[in-house]
């Protein structure tokens, strides 16, 4: 009989005389080394336990305004309302708290206030769940006292999306107006109490921005988008319009919709995602700033409550998780696609799409150094546990080897790290800086020893080793985040929490799932948690293990979570 007599399900062969675990990505073959004081007792069959911990919401980076209008408003409460990703963020400027209402599964595009001031529409763009199966655009209403779900609108009755809402101002507010996103862009009016349409009217060829009824006649809605305004006039059953001139300026400018807060204060909402407060006598201060571009690049400070993020934009953000801003912004030449601290935390390595790195000061956010290692995407950029070496893993295959001095300051290339056959995704170092592991594309795990930039093809001498983090997403600690016939690409990135117990990962379906450490059965068991809409890309621990952050790729967003 052979060794995989130890067990085997589906997709996962144990193998007692190797001491290793194969699973299976898309039908290749990923072997992992089980370390020597779990092989013993190790069994496919053991069920994984769910964490003891969970996390919860509890800010929201970012606002959407690159392509959403009217999408910022000041409620009694004193908060003001306006979403990103699929969250709807209610902002108490004051107290510095935001709730989040996460009724949407997909992209939020667009928000209307009741005039009562208390009920809020808000409309959604199509989506697939990791299944494949779609998600229908839909609008849906809620109370932004209690979070509450009160109607859902529209399922199986929109196209693409809904990109304008709208409640009558008059008659109580019992109507409400809205716009797809189909060819027609169809504008259709509903009794939302009693969840059932009116009336249907093709709109406009043209992207509509605009759909609000007139402020004290039931009967008349507008409509405005790229070229055009219509006056509609709601009778019998039937919409009918009249044009109405609209010399578009081809540029709108920067501010994409204002908000009236208390006294004279105003609340901006820009075309490159970003929140100012302030008052024209004033002058205006920034309140909210995000990302305008997709989003890969994450890393937390080792010893402060301080984390990186970095873009497709070329923004470089430092934030503080405490005050929930940035302690200061840069823009660099190239789009951004990775970064990571030395242990220090006074230099930042940053790696571009273009093979450039950047080294900055993180106090003075000065550049130290550029580099340029190949000329495709660097997709890691890693510094070892004892500050000694940098890794660079790059698009090209390779991993470029760095000595470093002078706390980061200084370092000079060793040489590369060549063996893989794809492109590289995920690094780690061992806690002692002896060794570095790595994932590529075509699924591959390979160990590297930094001061020769050898490959280490002994499995015995790796099979032990305490690694310093865990963001590779193949490995024997990790393997239960794979779910059933999942493409290795379904998920971007894990974490794990420093004190070794949570193992958090990012997928392409908008979700974010935690997992107890190690999370070595198949398919293990998770608490899992929506907010981003699209590809969360990356996640991460704050240095104490009190918050995770994620980022979202297309929805720009970054999203912090206590840890509970």
């Amino acid at each position: 009989m052979s060794s995989f007599g130890a067990g085997k399900t589906k997709e996962v062969i144990f193998s007692v005389e190797d001491g290793s675990v194969k699973m299976f990505l898309r039908g290749r073959p990923v072997p992992m080394m089980i370390p020597d004081e779990l092989a013993p007792t190790y069994s496919l069959d053991t069920r994984s336990e769910l964490p003891s911990c969970r996390l919860k919401l509890e800010w929201v980076y970012g606002y959407r305004g690159r392509d959403c209008r009217a999408n910022l408003y000041l409620l009694p409460t004193g908060e003001i309302v306006y979403f990103v990703a699929s969250v709807a963020v209610l902002y108490s400027v004051e107290e510095q708290r935001q709730r989040h209402y996460l009724g949407h599964n997909d992209d939020i595009k667009c928000l209307a206030i009741h005039p009562d001031m208390v009920t809020i529409a808000t409309g959604q763009v199509a989506g697939t769940t990791k299944e494949g199966k779609p998600l229908p655009p839909h609008v849906r209403i809620w109370d932004s006292v209690s979070l509450s779900t009160l109607h859902v609108l529209g399922l199986g009755v929109f196209d693409r999306a809904v990109c304008c809402v709208g409640f009558s101002k008059s008659n109580g507010g019992n109507l409400l107006c809205a716009v797809d996103e189909s060819n027609d862009h169809m504008l259709s009016v509903w009794d939302w109490a009693k969840e059932t349409k009116v009336v249907d009217v093709k709109c406009s060829n043209e992207a509509v921005l605009v759909a609000t009824f007139h402020p004290t006649d039931p009967t008349v809605l507008i409509t405005c988008g790229k070229s055009h305004i219509y006056f509609w006039t709601l009778e019998g059953g039937s919409l009918s319009k009249r044009q109405g001139l609209f010399e578009v300026p081809e540029d709108f400018g920067p501010v994409r919709t204002v908000a009236e807060g208390h006294g004279d204060t105003l609340y901006v909402g820009t075309t490159r995602n970003s929140i100012l407060q302030g008052s024209v006598h004033t002058g205006f201060s920034l309140l909210v700033q995000g990302h305008v571009e997709e989003l890969w690049g994450l890393a937390t400070h080792p010893s402060r409550a301080q984390f990186v993020t970095c873009g497709q934009d070329k923004l470089v953000h430092l934030w503080s998780s405490d005050s929930h801003q940035p302690l200061w912004s840069r823009i660099i030449e190239d789009p951004a696609r990775s970064a990571g601290f030395h242990p220090s935390g006074s230099v930042l390595a940053v790696g571009t799409v273009t093979g450039r790195w950047l080294l900055l000061d993180t106090e003075t956010h000065d550049l130290v150094a550029i580099h340029t290692d190949g000329n495709e995407q660097i997709s890691v950029v890693s510094f070892s546990p004892d500050g000694a070496y940098l890794a660079v893993g790059s698009h090209d295959n390779l991993v470029y080897v760095y000595t470093v001095d002078q706390g980061g300051r200084k370092v000079s290339r060793l040489g590369k790290c060549s063996g893989h056959s794809s492109f590289i995704t995920h690094l780690d170092w061992a806690q002692d800086s002896s060794c570095f592991v790595t994932n590529s594309g075509d699924y591959e795990i390979l160990y590297w020893d930094p001061a020769t930039c050898k490959q280490i093809t002994s499995a015995d001498a790796v099979r032990n080793m305490e690694w310093a983090t865990a963001t590779c997403v193949l490995g024997f600690g990790v393997f239960g985040i794979w779910s059933e016939g999942a493409d290795g690409t379904d998920i971007n990135a894990v974490a794990r929490s420093h004190d070794g117990k949570l193992l958090a990962s990012a997928d392409d379906f908008g979700k974010v799932h935690l997992f107890s450490y190690p999370c070595c059965q198949p398919r293990a068991l998770s608490h899992k948690y929506g907010g981003h809409s699209s590809h969360v890309t990356n996640v991460a621990f704050l240095w104490d293990d009190s918050m995770a952050l994620t980022t979202g790729g297309k929805d720009t967003s970054v999203l912090q979570w206590r840890v509970v």
